[in-house]
């Protein structure tokens, strides 16, 4: 007989011998090796002294037992075997040697192995089981898995019957899947313990230790059984069915999935990658790959062995339907077989599916983690210029959006392996079915492949667009969130609204495009098997190759498991091209330019008496620029000197402290520091946590340090009015404090630093005077009097102390010395002391000439106890919102945790997402076209089924190219109905996501101030970005496939149910079973991905904080504590995410068995049945069918499950849409005139506020009047309610009681644009947006440009912007970067400048300038707003004693409220405790310069 090549009976045999005369040969090869090593060494032996010290214990592992377990049984099998064919039993092979000589080989290899195993324990080297070891057990189960499948060809082709060495082949399998299982693994997991006298005390601690610090990971100690099964998830799921998870009661990651392990894992692959390429900046892609290719290698073996096991069931489908066309001339047993040979595929097929689909979602996490850690360790060593080029809403993109692509890419990357596997599986059950059309087959599927290319091509490009859109509209909305109040204020929030929106619009057409692209995709792949069917069928038909029922339910199985690999290519591209652009963004981030490292030089304290020098220096913040920012540097710092910098805005100040820090580019010199060194720096830097964590900075708590600390920084009393004291938490970006308060803490962190150098950026300038004074003698003075301390001041008062004074102009120092010897100079220093002095002479000439006829100089114990009586009287605590009553009310809380739904997401969610777009009009529509197309698919294969010819002899009922034609008609019109619906898809989609993301911006920029106070920008930025990507992208799509899946698993169930009914017996309990199984899981994992959501946010939020701080975090040396804490941050949002992605497997994996068994029983159905019963040919189809079931009814267990994971973003979104608004914009039934206010006028009656209604009031019953066309003073201590009545004024707090009437309108009556447009107000904080200098004066764009030249040359920045090559069109980068925080103030002046309104409000509005240009503004101010309402909150008491009126304010009440005459007429006035104060403390000051003038 001439046997098939395939089925050369001595097949099996050449496979065995080859195989193991490899494995031999490659131990021959070992031993050869270590011979010459040993020959090499000189035959040097270990020691077993160690063995005499300690006595060692074993503890052996489930994989090591099971390890020798089931070599022993092969070994026995193999044993068996050889016995057998000594008593003459018979083989196929008709070779007896080859026979003989495959089992002798087999048992020596086994023989080998087992003893190779045993030898492990005793050598104590492995931790892992050899190589080589490993290699054959892989070999040995892939032989097996062959052997079988030839052994089962045989039988069923040759019609014969099991043998005992087939039988004795099965029970082989099962230990060479373990063995396979345990090889994959690796580990030996064998314990070894050491004891001897010294170390068995101090191991046992250790562990004890370890034991209470770190939780056991139930997947870390999984045996080999629960792996697989997932089976260790089971008691999370019996905590998470009985009440709704916390995060705390979730389980910890493997060491291999934490945080810390990958990401130093990760750093050494890329030094690794470094020390390869010898480059200062390494291929990430490189680096990349060596951290994955271990576990991406394992994962490929599975996949591949999914993808083959798969097309197992197409193979056999022709003997199945030949068996029951020909059943009454076959056995039942090759019948059972062939179900056996079904059943046992898809088994494989199961395990082997969800263990790479688990594999692929661990190896993300693990990448993702990995690189969020890198990129926030980038982030904070990033250089000032890089930094300037990416902003915050930018970076957070590379972190969430570009991070979950390219973790996405890497779910994909298994199809790479999948995909040429699957063809060639395809190809070659077609060429064995059909022959020479298979060659049709294949040039229709490259034919449809290629149509992939333009696709793809055109969706990497749309893809970088969204993704450039995309940062545009993160960047401009991080923008508005963090600028809200001064938006508010300034009545612009409309118009950054619409500044939005219009970003939204580009990156909407974008999406569309895109969208629009994925529907034409999805027409073509899902019309692909038709196509690829109708041109073999038709290629058959011309080449004249039967086409019989069997061998076209074949092809059509064949055709439907094409429809995978074709479905996923363009997905894989698309992933591919969205990975590559998100990938080469990371990588471009991670290589920008870092700090100089060697900026400074760092000199042991014992080693020079200088703390800080610099030699020549020239730094600059552009390095390209051909100006340095500081040139000549020349400074020496001797150690507990006290150096103080003056000079006017945009000197340099601030970038000299900077070169000390090494934060700005250094391009020549040196600069030497000895000794550590704390940094306030000019905008105070607050984490968000309580006010003592702020202080402390990683430090230890020491009582009476942080006494000494808090004392001197003025902060006790501030405790004393918290029901928590420093406990009380502090909002984001210490939102709750006034901006004297957060100055002062920052200060208290760094005293309590305990430094030896510090460095303290004008930290006077946002508190009020006494506190001013206090701080200064103190602290500066006081607690750091040892300390070597370098201080930037405008205030001139504090210059005399200073043991040498630096004057910068045009960055350079231009003088330097005590204060009598820069008086003498005459040069530029007397410029700044001047205006001072005149400042000076302004509140004395005031205060003396009510004391004409009175002492006027109390002696000091007088002074010292009126001043502490006016502390205790006037510095009552309110901060600038004076949440703080509100804090304490809740426990000293005062940013909550993020809201979270509990149990399962409403009705009305899923209502809200359907319905928002045309009531839902257009869903119908979707599920008639998916209907209608399973019903046409159905229908196109059951004509196949039904009109085909049972074999090869009988006549067809219809010509085929009658057939053909009808059968191409119906592929057609269900393609049709795809492209339908993908297109109402992509629309509705859309046009949802869009209603959705309108919807939540409009809430939030309507939202009132106290929302934003209180809710950390992270959150709103988490669901502006990666929740609205979700639904952009996402949702419809998972929503679709729900319904897809189950219209598509019904028509399955229908073509079943009509061949044999009793199908149903078994499957509606095992429905019911999936249901229950179902309704089981979710609870569990619904909150788990509700946790993972929300512990996405604080990542962010904590890396946007660093950023804001890095300077000040590196100042401190605190780098390592915040990237320790951003490990923990990831690790606390992997912990959720991976037990839900764990979760959804062991969901799977049980449902996939299910359906298996349903399967398994419809086939022993078929087979059993008499002959005659069912048409063969209907029962093939069937089987066709029966082949997806379990991934059909595993997809829509899945698909509802992942649909609910996602809708979760829906439900964020959705609470955000609802955030309760502020009072209408305008009210048109009650507009004011449109010249109002004419006067100015403001009358206050019976004014009480409050933050909410349990709270106690913090303005209470203010009266009083502002006349129009004054100037009124605003005083009282730090946080005595000023900066409320502000916000009063503008409404971003709505009185409780009593009205605020301006030229006879009550302002609760109007419209909020109508009453902020029409005032003005300079605010504390200068806020500056990214754009043009045009854009910050005139954002609204209503004035001509020679007004804003105007207002600039009014605010002392006409030259500075004419200088400029861009001029009105010069830069401001984000958070106004690249002008100094004087600058900023100044831009502030010339918007208020520019408005002309009747009514403008100083707060505190020259803070940050010199007090010459302090001068220069004030004579601005009085010349332009001499016509109009002036109100002016100081804490420089100058700018207030020349008002029409001052009011005094204490613990929110009017304390005094009269002319400055007036109230200096009284002694024990507050006023005049204030002006007495002040002109004290510059006494001495005014001595000195009176000495030298």
């Amino acid at each position: 007989m001439d046997w098939p090549q395939l089925h050369s009976p001595c097949l099996r045999e050449h496979i065995s011998i080859g195989v193991q005369l490899g494995f031999l040969g490659i131990l021959l090869l070992q031993f050869l090796r270590k011979c010459v090593d040993l020959a090499f060494n000189g035959g040097a032996k270990t020691t077993d002294q160690g063995k005499e010290d300690c006595q060692i214990g074993l503890k052996f592992s489930n994989s090591y037992k099971a390890s020798m377990v089931c070599s022993t049984l092969l070994l026995g099998v193999h044993i068996s075997m050889l016995l057998m064919l000594l008593n003459g039993r018979e083989t196929d092979c008709n070779s007896i040697v080859r026979v003989f000589s495959a089992e002798v080989l087999q048992i020596i290899a086994w023989a080998i192995s087992l003893v190779a195993v045993y030898r492990i324990f005793p050598s104590r080297r492995y931790v892992k089981f050899p190589w080589t070891i490993r290699a054959w057990w892989l070999c040995s189960f892939l032989m097996s898995i062959a052997c079988i499948s030839l052994d089962i060809s045989f039988r069923i082709t040759y019609h014969g019957h099991l043998r005992l060495r087939d039988y004795a082949d099965l029970f082989a399998l099962l230990p060479s899947t373990f063995l396979l299982a345990i090889a994959v693994r690796g580990k030996t997991c064998i314990v070894f313990n050491a004891f001897n006298g010294i170390t068995d005390p101090l191991l046992q601690e250790k562990s004890g230790k370890d034991s209470d610090s770190k939780r056991e990971s139930p997947y870390g100690k999984a045996t080999l059984l629960q792996q697989i099964t997932f089976s260790w998830l089971t008691p999370l799921f019996a905590v998470g069915y009985k009440k709704p998870l916390e995060q705390d009661e979730i389980p910890d990651l493997d060491v291999k999935d934490s945080a810390g392990f990958l990401s130093s894992s990760f750093d050494e692959n890329l030094n690794q990658v470094k020390e390869k390429d010898r480059s200062t900046n390494p291929s990430i892609y490189k680096a990349i790959f060596m951290f994955i290719r271990k576990k991406a290698a394992i994962n490929a073996l599975f996949a591949v062995t999914s993808a083959a096991a798969s097309y197992v069931g197409p193979y056999l489908i022709d003997d199945f339907v030949n068996f029951l066309t020909k059943k009454n001339t076959r056995s039942l047993q090759s019948g059972y077989l062939l179900a056996l040979g079904f059943l046992g595929a898809k088994t494989v097929e199961t395990i082997a599916q969800r263990q790479w689909i688990f594999g692929a979602r661990q190896l993300g996490l693990r990448l993702r983690a990995s690189m969020i850690s890198h990129i926030y360790k980038k982030g904070l060593l990033l250089s000032s210029q890089s930094r300037q080029s990416h902003t915050s809403g930018e970076i957070i993109n590379y972190m969430s959006v570009d991070i979950q692509r390219i973790t996405d890419f890497i779910w994909y990357l298994n199809y790479i392996w999948m995909l040429p596997i699957q063809i060639s599986l395809a190809i070659y059950i077609l060429q064995t079915t059909l022959g020479l059309g298979s060659m049709a087959a294949l040039t229709a599927t490259l034919a449809v492949m290629a149509c992939n290319i333009p696709i793809t091509r055109y969706q990497k490009r749309y893809q970088t667009k969204i993704m450039e859109a995309k940062d545009n509209r993160m960047k401009a909305t991080s923008e508005v969130l963090r600028n809200m109040k001064i938006l508010k204020l300034q009545a612009w929030d409309t118009e950054f609204l619409h500044k939005i929106e219009s970003l939204r619009k580009i990156e909407y057409d974008c999406l569309w495009k895109s969208l629009r692209l994925s529907a034409i995709s999805a027409f073509v792949f899902w019309g692909s098997p038709t196509f690829i069917s109708v041109v073999t069928f038709g290629a058959c038909m011309l080449m004249g190759i039967q086409l019989t029922a069997g061998r076209v339910l074949s092809a059509l199985a064949t055709f439907r498991m094409l429809q995978d690999p074709i479905f996923n290519l363009p997905d894989l591209l698309s992933v591919i091209a969205q990975g590559k652009v998100s990938a080469d963004r990371v990588a471009s981030f991670l290589q920008e330019d870092e700090i100089q490292h060697d900026a400074t030089e760092y000199v042991p304290k014992d080693q020079g008496e200088y703390a800080i020098s610099i030699d020549d220096g020239r730094f600059s913040w552009d390095s390209d620029s051909s100006n340095p920012t500081l040139d000549e540097i020349r400074l020496k710092v001797k150690r507990g000197m006290k150096v103080a910098i003056c000079g006017t805005v945009g000197s340099g100040k601030s970038s000299l402290l900077s070169c000390i820090l090494g934060e700005i580019q250094k391009l020549s010199g040196t600069v030497k520091i000895s000794g550590a060194k704390a940094y306030v720096p000019q905008s105070p830097w607050i984490l968000t946590g309580n006010i003592r964590e702020n202080i402390l900075f990683g430090n230890p708590y020491d009582s009476v340090r942080y006494y000494r600390t808090v004392k001197s920084c003025a902060l006790l009393k501030d405790f004393e009015l918290f029901s928590c004291g420093d406990l009380t938490d502090i909002g984001e970006r210490g939102i709750n404090m006034s901006g004297g308060q957060k100055q002062r803490i920052q200060i208290a962190r760094a005293v309590y630093h305990d430094a030896d150098i510090y460095l303290f950026d004008d930290p006077f300038s946002a508190v009020d005077a006494h506190t001013g004074t206090q701080l200064f003698q103190e602290c500066l003075m006081g607690i750091l009097k040892d300390k070597t301390v370098i201080y930037v001041t405008h205030q001139v008062e504090f210059l005399p102390a200073a043991d040498i004074i630096l004057v910068m102009q045009n960055g350079r120092i231009e003088q330097a010395g005590t204060f009598s010897e820069l008086l003498k100079q005459n040069v530029g220093f007397e410029a700044l002391v001047g205006a001072h002095s005149e400042a000076l002479e302004s509140v004395l000439a005031v205060e003396n000439s009510r004391r004409t006829s009175q002492d006027p100089e109390p002696d000091d114990e007088s002074n010292t106890e009126s001043t502490s009586n006016s502390n205790s009287s006037l510095s009552q605590y309110h901060s600038d919102h004076d949440l703080s009553v509100e804090i304490s009310e809740k426990g000293g809380k005062f940013v909550q945790d993020e809201e979270r739904e509990k149990g399962s997401i409403g009705k009305e969610v899923y209502w809200s997402y359907l319905t928002i777009v045309k009531g839902g009009a257009l869903v119908p529509c979707i599920i008639l076209a998916q209907s209608l197309f399973q019903i046409l698919q159905v229908v196109s294969n059951y004509w196949m089924a039904w009109s085909s010819p049972p074999t090869s002899d009988t006549t067809p009922v219809y010509g085929m190219s009658f057939i053909l034609l009808v059968y191409t008609l119906l592929s057609i019109s269900s393609s049709l109905c795809v492209l339908v619906r993908a297109t109402l898809v992509a629309i509705t989609g859309l046009s949802t996501a869009q209603k959705l993301f309108t919807n939540m911006l409009h809430s939030l920029l309507r939202a009132p101030m106290a929302f934003f106070d209180s809710t950390p920008t992270g959150r709103i930025l988490n669901r502006a970005s990666m929740d609205q990507g979700v639904i952009d992208m996402e949702i419809a799509q998972r929503l679709g496939w729900c319904a897809f899946s189950i219209i598509q698993i019904v028509g399955t169930i229908a073509v079943m149910s009509q061949v044999a009914w009793e199908v149903f017996v078994i499957f509606i309990p095992v429905t019911a079973v999936c249901i229950w199984y179902q309704q089981y899981y979710t609870p569990t994992a619904r909150e788990l991905a509700r946790l993972a959501g929300i512990q996405q946010a604080p990542i962010l939020h904590h890396f946007s904080e660093s950023l804001a701080g890095a300077a000040t975090i590196r100042s401190f040396d605190q780098q390592e504590r915040f990237y320790c804490s951003n490990l923990d941050l990831i690790d606390n949002h992997s912990r959720p995410w991976f037990h839900n992605v764990s979760a959804m497997e062991w969901l799977s994996f049980r449902l996939n068995l299910l359906s298996n068994f349903v399967f398994a029983f419809s086939l022993v159905l078929l087979v059993s049945l008499p002959q005659g019963v069912i048409s063969p040919s209907i029962a093939g189809l069937a089987v066709t069918y029966g082949i997806n079931l379990n991934v059909l009814q595993a997809s829509v267990i899945w698909n509802i499950c992942n649909a609910e994971n996602k809708m979760i973003s829906i439900e964020r979104v959705l609470q955000y849409s609802s955030v309760t608004s502020e009072a209408p914009l305008v009210l048109e039934g009650s507009r004011p005139p449109n010249k109002w206010p004419e006067l100015g006028a403001i009358c206050f009656k019976d004014l009480q506020i409050r933050y909410a209604e349990h709270l106690p009031s913090v303005l209470k019953n203010i009266n009083c009047t502002f006349p129009g066309r004054k100037k009124v003073g605003v005083v009282g201590r730090t946080g005595s309610g000023k900066s409320t009545l502000i916000q009063a004024l503008f409404r971003i707090v709505e009185p409780r009681e009593g009205s605020i009437i301006i030229d006879d309108v009550d302002i609760s009556k109007i419209g909020l644009q109508d009453l902020r447009s029409r005032l003005s107000i300079i605010p504390q904080d200068p806020t500056m947006f990214e754009g043009t200098v045009r854009g910050n004066l005139d954002p609204l764009g209503q004035y001509a440009d020679y007004e804003i030249w105007e207002a600039l040359e009014k605010c002392q920045l006409g030259d500075l912007v004419r200088a400029k090559d861009e001029k009105l069109d010069s830069p401001v980068v984000e958070n106004g970067d690249n002008w100094s925080m004087g600058q900023r103030q100044l831009f502030c002046l010339g918007r208020a400048l520019l408005k002309k309104s009747r009514i403008l409000v100083l707060d505190e509005a020259t803070a940050s300038v010199d007090s010459a240009t302090d001068g220069v503004i004030q004579k601005i101010i009085s010349h332009e707003f001499k016509d109009r309402t002036v109100v002016t909150i100081a804490h420089r008491i100058h700018t207030v004693i020349d008002s029409d009126l001052v009011l005094v304010l204490s613990d929110g009440r009017v304390a005094e409220y009269d002319t400055p005459a007036r109230l200096l007429e009284r002694e024990e006035s507050f006023f005049s405790k204030l002006i007495k104060e002040y002109s004290m403390r510059s006494q001495s000051f005014n001595s000195l310069t009176n000495v030298h003038a």
